[in-house]
């Protein structure tokens, strides 16, 4: 179990989740990155910017 790092609520990993994966917070929707996930350890994902092709 490990909590959300924008509103705090608590979130539950599946057994299979891996470091990369995206998830979204059942509370406030906002689309978590997993940064580890032994400590569990969560992030706010990075908005996707334009590739300009450089």
């Amino acid at each position: 179990m490990t909590e959300c790092p924008v509103c705090g609520a608590g979130l539950e990993l599946a057994d299979d989740t891996v470091q990369g994966e995206l998830l979204e917070c059942d509370d406030c929707g906002c689309e978590l990155e997993v940064i580890s996930t032994e400590p569990a350890e969560l992030a706010e994902a990075p908005e996707v910017e334009e590739d300009w092709g450089q």
